[in-house]
């Protein structure tokens, strides 16, 4: 059995956010219902859950992989792909024109937060991972 590290424990809530958070936060009115997308609004959007899904799918198979050479270098390669979503969904507040939500459904920019925390979050399990802090006995 794999030892269960903070690292670990870090990069697995990442992974599992990072894979249903896109569907949770956007399987509602405001995107996936909204009677006033294009067809290729939704298109893009589709294409966002998927890569959510798809980035913690492969942050929680590099967290957890069994027989790795490098534990290392499997927790930074888990890292790298928990931060991609975060880092792209930080970047696209600097697209002109662009809101964090529509001003029908409120103001501000509340992914702001959630994006930013995730990205501390990889770059902890990162830190702590590759630190060598010691783990959570299991016995």
């Amino acid at each position: 059995m794999s030892q269960i590290t903070a690292a670990r424990i870090c990069l697995t809530l990442n992974g599992l956010v990072t894979a249903i958070g896109p569907f949770a936060a956007t399987w509602s009115e405001t995107h996936v219902y909204n009677p006033k997308w294009t067809p290729h609004a939704r298109f893009h959007n589709g294409q966002t859950m998927s890569m959510g899904a798809l980035l913690g799918l492969a942050t929680l198979y590099y967290t957890w992989r069994p027989g790795s050479a490098s534990r290392n270098e499997s927790i930074k390669t888990a890292a790298i792909f928990s931060s991609i979503y975060y880092i792209s969904g930080l970047s696209a507040s600097f697209y002109p024109g662009a809101l964090a939500i529509d001003p029908k459904f409120g103001e501000g920019h509340p992914q702001l937060h959630v994006f930013a925390g995730n990205l501390v979050l990889s770059f902890l399990g990162y830190w702590l991972g590759t630190r060598g802090v010691s783990g959570v006995k299991t016995d």
